[in-house]
This record gives structure tokens, sequence and C-alpha cells, in this order.
């Protein structure tokens, strides 16, 4: 009996691996760039991070601290207020900039001027970070209002936090943004970690 070669039609396969690259493609969410380098300390726990519904207040080596939470429209409603209770003038280009702005550390009476600059100057700036200041009764700690405002902003679902503290940084920034977190009833949050390897059990017994 002859033998046949099988033929194959791989029309049908080629349209979808394009229909499926086009899926990923389109709705995959890029990692927003972050003003400043931050390495988190290792830990065994693999609790992930919340991707919705979030607030990240990152904490570098220096003390400095840097605000940003998610979705656009929070951030729009958020700086308006801001603005609004600091007093301080912001065009509708510096609000829809900031809006688009997924993390910032710079003081609110400087943030139009932050806004007007571009994203490469931005990363050359060297910004002094949300002023967070616990002492004199938090006369200045913008970092409070922010966090208000935040959650204000994006009711009715509650906001979660995340503290994302570089592992050179001092105990003194931590125990201040923790502070002003406990000032406003919240108690529950996340500490952003790297992921170590989970040590061997077996040979302690």
């Amino acid at each position: 009996m002859n033998r046949k070669s099988v033929s194959l039609d791989m029309t049908a396969m080629c349209d979808m691996a394009f229909l499926l690259l086009n899926f990923f493609i389109l709705t995959a969410q890029f990692k927003p760039e972050e003003p400043v380098t931050v390495i988190t300390p290792s830990s065994v726990s693999d609790v992930p991070v919340p991707q919705t519904n979030l607030m990240t207040i990152t904490i570098d080596k220096n003390g400095r601290i840097f605000f940003g939470v998610e979705g656009q429209f929070v951030r729009d409603k958020m700086v308006r207020d801001m603005a609004g209770k600091y007093q301080v003038g912001l065009t509708e280009a510096q609000i829809k900039e900031f809006s688009l702005t997924s993390t910032f550390g710079s003081d609110i009476r400087q943030l139009g001027a932050y806004l007007d600059l571009s994203a490469t100057e931005r990363q050359k700036l060297t910004n002094n970070g949300v002023p967070c200041d616990t002492a004199n009764k938090g006369e200045n700690n913008q970092l409070r209002d922010w966090i208000a405002f935040a959650r204000y902003a994006n009711m009715p679902n509650p906001m979660r936090i995340a503290i994302k503290g570089d592992n050179d940084a001092n105990a003194e920034s931590i125990k201040r943004v923790i502070a002003t977190l406990q000032d406003q009833n919240i108690n529950k949050f996340n500490l952003v970690t790297g992921l170590e390897a989970k040590p061997d059990l077996s040979l302690f017994r």
C-alpha cells in the first residue's frame, strides 16, 4: 500500500496565534517607571500585593517618602482636593499630567513646577519627598492629607495600603509613616519585600 504524506492546513492556527498575541498586547499592564530605586528587604512571605484599589508609600534609603495610588480618576480627584486645601493653583494641563503620574515625591507647593518638567528632567531632579512631619501636631504632614483624600476619592471601595521601604531606610522614617497611618485609624497594611527561598525545616528535625 502506497504511503501518502500528511498535509495540515495551518491557516487557522496562525490566525489563532495572532489573535492571542493581540489580546495579550492590548490587555498587558506595563510597570510604570518609578522616580526612585528601592531595594526591599527579603522575606519568605509569598502573599501577593493587591493590584487594585492600591495605595503605595515608598521610602528610599535617604528617608524620602514617595506616594502613589492606582486609578487615573482617583488621582485626578485627589490632587484637586489637595490643591484646594493648600490653596495651590494648578492648571488643567498640570492636573491631567498628575493623573497620568503613578508615583511622585514632592511638596504640594512645588508640584506645579514638577509637573511642568519632562519625564527626563524629572528623573534628574532631586526631590525632597512628600513632607511627613509628625511633630508639632503634624502641621506639615502632607502625607496624612494625601492618604485621606485618596481614600475619599476611591469611595465606596476600601483603599489597600502597601509600604515599600528600602532595606537601608532608617527606622525613624518608617515609624513616621506608620504613625501617620495610625493617626487615621489605619492599622492594616502590607509591607513589600523580596521573596527568598524558604528554609528547609527538615534539617532541624
